[in-house]
Parts: C-alpha cells; structure tokens; sequence
C-alpha cells in the first residue's frame, strides 16, 4: 500500500479517483493543477507515485513531468488522458513514465499501474535508505581503515594488502577487522556490496604474488 497524488483539472475524476484507490487500500491527495502540487510536495517516507493527466491548464502533465525530472524527483508518474495517442505514450515512456492510460480509465489496468509504480518508488526508498546508512558507516572509519577497505575489497590476502602498502601483515588484519566491525559486514561478499553501492572504487594493487 502507498500514497498517490492525483493531478487533474477535473475535481469528480480526482473524487472518483480517491474513492476507487481507497477501496484498494491506498491513501489519495487530489491536485488541480500542477502548481499546486508543486507548492505543496514534499520528500514521502511510504511509497508514492504520480497519477498525472496530461491535457491540464497553467502546465500540462509533460511540462510537469519535465519539472520533477530537473528537480531530480524519483517519484514514479503514471499518465491518463483522454486525448492519448502513439506519439504522447511513446514521449511519456521515454522520459521514465511507469505506464499511460486512456480515459476512461479501466480499473485493472489502473490498478496494476498503480502497484508497479509504488512497487518500484519503494525498491528506491530502499536503496536510498540502504546507501545512507552505508556513508553513514562509512564515516567512522579511520583514514587508514578506509585505506585498508579499498584493498580488502580487491580480494587480495592480508599479507598481500601488507606487501602491497608496506606494512605488517598483522596491522593489516587488525585494521580489517575494525572494517568488519564498523561497516557491520558478515563476510566479504557483503562488504564488496556495499563497496559497489556507495560507488567506493577498489585500490589499484601492484602486487604479484
């Protein structure tokens, strides 16, 4: 379940609207134009997505659609319009549009674009969530903890990361184990995950062994 934001000029479409999506079990908030849900948006903690007509007064669903776009917004949109055609799903879809409907709306299809949109906006809630707290982590890490990280993460041995900085093997497994202990890694694997999700890049080693 999750919240949609309704942006149509036509207050009994985002009456109707709200109703139909409240019997599925999902919270609605009705805009009549798309300035208004400008003024009023604000970061969603629960799963959201944008049910957006596309013909509206003052700024049409692409002009919107374009705005959360520069504005770096995530939000999942879904279109509807009753004056859709090829070329207007095609330009909605390429700019990262879940889906475009026609009105009347069918509910079925309303539905399952509803759910793949707020499935989608909270795989990247997740994930959102999941780098702030590997940064997080990755702050309390010494400069040389996060030295000894970059090599870690190579798959080199420790007395490999030793030869390959010049020091001893056993400084090198104590600062990998303040690592572990740190970044709250079970085992390496979940370390290079978390490596490759806060975009850290592996040290470049010269060792051969």
């Amino acid at each position: 379940m999750g919240k949609v934001f309704i942006v149509d000029d036509d207050p009994s479409v985002g009456k109707s609207l709200v109703r139909l999506l409240g019997s599925f079990g999902h919270q609605a908030e009705v805009h009549l134009t798309a300035s208004a849900f400008l003024q009023a948006r604000k970061p969603e903690q629960t799963p959201s997505c944008l049910l957006l007509d596309l013909k509206m007064p003052d700024m049409d669903g692409f002009a919107l659609q374009e705005r959360l776009l520069q504005e770096a917004c995530s939000m999942p949109v879904v279109f509807m319009s009753a004056y859709g055609d090829i070329p207007s799903s095609v330009r909605a879809m390429k700019r990262g549009a879940v889906s475009f409907l026609s009105k009347p709306l069918d509910t079925p299809a309303l539905i399952e674009a509803i759910q793949e949109a707020l499935a989608e906006d909270a795989v990247r809630k997740q994930d959102s969530a999941e780098r702030t707290l590997i940064h997080e982590r990755l702050g309390l890490l010494t400069e040389r903890e996060q030295e000894i990280f970059s090599y870690v993460i190579t798959g080199l041995l420790n007395k490999q990361i030793a030869s390959a900085l010049n020091i001893s093997e056993k400084t090198v497994k104590a600062h990998r184990g303040r690592v572990m202990q740190k970044m709250r890694a079970r085992s390496l694997a979940e370390l290079v995950r978390m490596a490759h999700k806060a975009g850290i890049t592996p040290a470049a080693s010269s060792y051969s062994a």
